[in-house]
C-alpha cells in the first residue's frame, strides 16, 4: 500500500547465490558431529562475507557465544536423534502430525530452526548502523525463511504423503498450478474466478457523478430516511483499489458508513497506464483529492465536507488540504487518516527498501516518465511476510496441489495497480528519504508552501497495533504535526492487527479490540508511548468510534438527496465504475 519496490541491497550479490540449492545445504546443512568445531566458520561464512558487503562487523567474543550456544544445541538435538527421542519444536510450519511421524522429518525441521535461530541471531548481534542493520535482519530473514524444508518436495513430509495419497495427482495438479502462475507473473493466494468487482465485491449501491484522467467520484445511495448534512469524501490509496474498503456486504466499511447516516463519497483512481507515464504528485493532489473536494461541496451545497484519507490516500489528502490552507481556504468540517504516514522517520521494514542510492536509481529510470509497475509493488508487500504470502501457497498451490481458497481480501490484494513513475519518484525522496512533508514551509505541491500545521478542523488519527508497513508509533506522529495549538481537536485510536485486517473490522462481527485514551485532552500526551500507558482497552471494532466522531462533525441532520449529482455533476455510470475494473497485468 504505501511501499516503494524491493531494490537490489548492497548484499544482492550475496542473495543471488541462494538460487543454487547446493549452496544452501553448504551452510544450512544438518547439525551431526563432523560439522562442529571448524565446520561452524564454515557454515557462518557466507553470512560474514554479506556483513562484509554492508561494511558490518561481528564482535569476536559475541560470535565465539552464539557458536557455543548453537553447539550445545545442536549436541542435544544428535544425541536425541541417536536415542530415538523424537525433537520437539513449536512452529506452525511444522504442527503437522507428518513431521513428527518420521524421525529424520522431526530432526530436519529441528535442525532448520537451530540454524535459523543462530543466523538470525548472528545477524541480530551485528555491528552497524541502524538502518544497515535493519537491511541485513531482512536479509537474513528472507534467505531463512526460503529455506524451510517445508518448501521443497524432498523435505516436506506432508507433501509426500499427499503425493502417494493422490497417486501423483498432486503433483501434477501443483506443477499445473505453477505453470498458471508462471503465465500470470505472480503467486494465486485466491480463488480469483470467485470475485468480481462490481457483481459480489465492491457492490455497495451508488453512481460515478464524476471523472477525469486521474479518478472516477462516487456518489453512494443513501440508507437511512435522514443524513448528516455535511457529506464524507474517502480518499483511498492509489497503490492497489479502493474496494478495500468495500469488499463484500458483511466487512464493508463504505456500506457500514452509510448505513450510519453519512452522504459518502468515494474516489476510484484509475490505474495508469503509458497516458499517465508523466503524471506528478502535484497532479494526485491538485487534479485528484482537491478536485474530489470541490465536486464534493458542489453537489452538497455545502461549504465544508468531511475528508478521510487512508495509507498513502491520507498522505495525498492531507497534503491537498494543506495547499488549501496556503490559499487561505479551510473545505474541510473534520479529517480523518487510518495507517497513514506524514512523518516518515520511522517507516519500519520498509527503510531497508529506500536510500539514496536506490531513489536516484528510480529517478534516473523514471523521474521524466515511464510506469512503476503494480506486480513489483505487490511483490514487495509480499515480501514483507514472505511465510504467510509466498511460501504458504507455494506448500499448498505447488508441492500439495491445491487450489487456493476464495478470500476477498486476498483477490484485492492481488488486483494491483501501476504507479506513475514521477509521481512515485517524487513520493519516494520527499517523503520516505527526505521526511520534507513534516517540515512547514520545506515542500512546494502545486505551487503552495505545504504547511500542515494550518489545517484547521479536527482530526481523527487511526493506527493498527501489528502494523508492518505503517508503524502504529508513526501513525501516532501525525499528532503532533496537525493542529499543534488545539489539543482538543486531535483524536487517536489504535486498533489490534495489522495494516489491513486492522481497519477493516466490521463492527457487526464483535471481534478484536481497540484502545482509547479518554485523558484529559489539555495534557495530549506527546508521545505513542506517554498515550498507551493512560489507554484502556475496549473489546470490538473501533468502526463505532469513527461513527461518532463523523456524527459530531456532520452537521445536523437532513433529508438525504432525491438523486446522484446535481445540474452540472451528472449521472455517468453505476458504481463501483469502469476505473476500478482495470488490471495493471
Amino acid at each position: 500500500m504505501n511501499t516503494p519496490e524491493a531494490p537490489s541491497q548492497p548484499g544482492a550479490a550475496w542473495m543471488s547465490q541462494f538460487s543454487d540449492p547446493s549452496v544452501w545445504q553448504s551452510w544450512m546443512k544438518f547439525a551431526d558431529p563432523s560439522a562442529m568445531g571448524g565446520g561452524m566458520a564454515q557454515q557462518a561464512a557466507p553470512v560474514m562475507r554479506m556483513l562484509g558487503d554492508f561494511g558490518a562487523g561481528l564482535p569476536p567474543a559475541r560470535l565465539e557465544g552464539l557458536r557455543n550456544d548453537y553447539l550445545q544445541k545442536a549436541m542435544r538435538l544428535w544425541q536425541d536423534l541417536m536415542s530415538g527421542k523424537t525433537p520437539e519444536f513449536k512452529d506452525r510450519r511444522f504442527s503437522a502430525p507428518e513431521w513428527t511421524a518420521n524421525p529424520m522429518s522431526a530432526f530436519s525441521a529441528a535442525s532448520y530452526l537451530l540454524n535459523a535461530e543462530f543466523l538470525m541471531a548472528m545477524a541480530e548481534a551485528v555491528e552497524a548502523p541502524s538502518r544497515d542493520k535493519q537491511k541485513i535482519r531482512f536479509a537474513v530473514q528472507q534467505i531463512v525463511d526460503a529455506l524451510s524444508p517445508a518448501n521443497f518436495l524432498a523435505t516436506n513430509p506432508e507433501a509426500q504423503k499427499t503425493l502417494i495419497d493422490s497417486k501423483g495427482e498432486s503433483l501434477t495438479k501443483g506443477l499445473q498450478n505453477m505453470l498458471a502462475d508462471m503465465q500470470k507473473g505472480r503467486i494465486s493466494q485466491s480463488d480469483e474466478a470467485a470475485f468480481e468487482v462490481g457483481r459480489n465485491v465492491g457492490t455497495t449501491p451508488g453512481t460515478v457523478v464524476f471523472e477525469n484522467e486521474l479518478f472516477q467520484l462516487i456518489q453512494y445511495t443513501p440508507a437511512t430516511p435522514t443524513v448528516h448534512e455535511v457529506p464524507l469524501l474517502m480518499v483511498p490509496p492509489c497503490i492497489n483499489k479502493f474496494y478495500i474498503l468495500d469488499l463484500q456486504p458483511e466487512n464493508s466499511l463504505v456500506r457500514y458508513l452509510v448505513e450510519q447516516g453519512n452522504t459518502v463519497f468515494m474516489m476510484s483512481w484509475r490505474n495508469p497506464d503509458q497516458s499517465m507515464a508523466n503524471t506528478t504528485w502535484d497532479d494526485f493532489v491538485d487534479q485528484g483529492a482537491l478536485t474530489a473536494i470541490n465536486v464534493a461541496r458542489e453537489i452538497s451545497g455545502k461549504d465544508k465536507v468531511n475528508v478521510f484519507g487512508f495509507c498513502v490516500g491520507g498522505t495525498i489528502a492531507a497534503s491537498a488540504l494543506a495547499v488549501e490552507a496556503a490559499r487561505g481556504r479551510q473545505p474541510a468540517a473534520s479529517l480523518s487518516l487510518f495507517t497513514t504516514l506524514l512523518d516518515f522517520a520511522d517507516n519500519g521494514v520498509l527503510d531497508v527498501f529506500v536510500d539514496e542510492t536506490q531513489v536516484a536509481m528510480r529517478e534516473q529510470q523514471l523521474a521524466k516518465g515511464g510506469l512503476m509497475p503494480g506486480r513489483d509493488l505487490a511483490t514487495t508487500f509480499s515480501s514483507l511476510r514472505p511465510n504467510d504470502l509466498v511460501w504458504n501457497y507455494v506448500q499448498q498451490n505447488y508441492l500439495k496441489g491445491k487450489n487456493p481458497p476464495a478470500f476477498d481480501l486476498l483477490y484485492w490484494n492481488a488486483d494491483s495497480t501501476n504507479l506513475p513513475g514521477p509521481m512515485f519518484c517524487w513520493y519516494l525522496r520527499n517523503t520516505y528519504l527526505e521526511n520534507k512533508l513534516k517540515v512547514p514551509g520545506a515542500l512546494t505541491v502545486a505551487g503552495a508552501k505545504v504547511d500542515l500545521g494550518k489545517i484547521d478542523c479536527p482530526v481523527f488519527v487511526y493506527g493498527s497495533k501489528e502494523d508492518h508497513i505503517v508503524p502504529w508509533e508513526a501513525a501516532f506522529a501525525s499528532m503532533n504535526l496537525l493542529n499543534p495549538k488545539k489539543a482538543k481537536a486531535n483524536r487517536f485510536v489504535l486498533g489490534a492487527s495489522g495494516h489491513i485486517a486492522g481497519v477493516i473490522n466490521p463492527a457487526s462481527k464483535g471481534k478484536r479490540s481497540h484502545w482509547v485514551n479518554t485523558a484529559n485532552s489539555r495534557n495530549r500526551p506527546k508521545s505513542a508511548a506517554e498515550w498507551m500507558a493512560g489507554a484502556t482497552e475496549v473489546k470490538g471494532s473501533w468502526w463505532p468510534e469513527w461513527a461518532k466522531f463523523l456524527a459530531e462533525n456532520g452537521g445536523k441532520d437532513v433529508a438525504p438527496p432525491a438523486q446522484p449529482g446535481n445540474e452540472r455533476y451528472r449521472a455517468i455510470e453505476p458504481a463501483p465504475g469502469r476505473y476500478v475494473k482495470a488490471r495493471a497485468d
